[in-house]
């Protein structure tokens, strides 16, 4: 009696499905749309760009502070930040991207801090302690488009 049940409940499906692919069919080329934007999503993850740029031998003269500044890019949005030792053990991060942010998170294992962008996308942070750190960013793109960019891990 059960396999009658799954053989009408197929024939049932199979109706239904084909009532739906007349009356609203998926694009021919969604399959192939969906694949290359999953495939970019991954790119502009994986494969940002991080550029160590050593410090000035001026900045060891100055002062004993720590720095490091790192340059992350996507090929769309490009994100500069600097990090400096504070007080404590602390750091301080001061950045700079160069789309129009709508959204700027730290990120650190469990803990997150968030920023806006001020006047030509600076943004900081304060009292981040040392840890490995991610940078997440909501930026419009030249299209009006929101998306996500966010930096691979580095060391705060």
């Amino acid at each position: 009696m059960e396999t009658e049940d799954f053989g009408a409940d197929a024939a049932l499906f199979a109706r239904l499905r084909a009532v739906w692919e007349e009356v609203d069919p998926a694009p021919a080329d969604l399959v192939d749309r969906m694949v290359a934007a999953v495939a970019v999503e991954d790119l502009s993850r994986e494969y940002a760009i991080l550029t160590l740029v050593e410090g000035s031998t001026l900045t060891a003269v100055r002062g004993e502070t720590d720095t490091a500044t790192l340059q992350f890019s996507d090929g769309e949005t490009s994100v500069l930040l600097h990090v400096t030792t504070a007080e404590g053990g602390s750091h301080r991060v001061d950045g700079w991207v160069d789309a129009e942010a709508l959204a700027i998170r730290l990120i650190q294992g469990d803990r997150d801090w968030s920023a806006e962008a001020g006047a030509h996308g600076r943004f900081a942070f304060e009292a981040v302690p040392s840890g490995v750190s991610r940078m997440r960013i909501v930026v419009r793109g030249v299209d009006g488009e929101l998306r996500e960019f966010q930096t691979p891990q580095f060391e705060v």
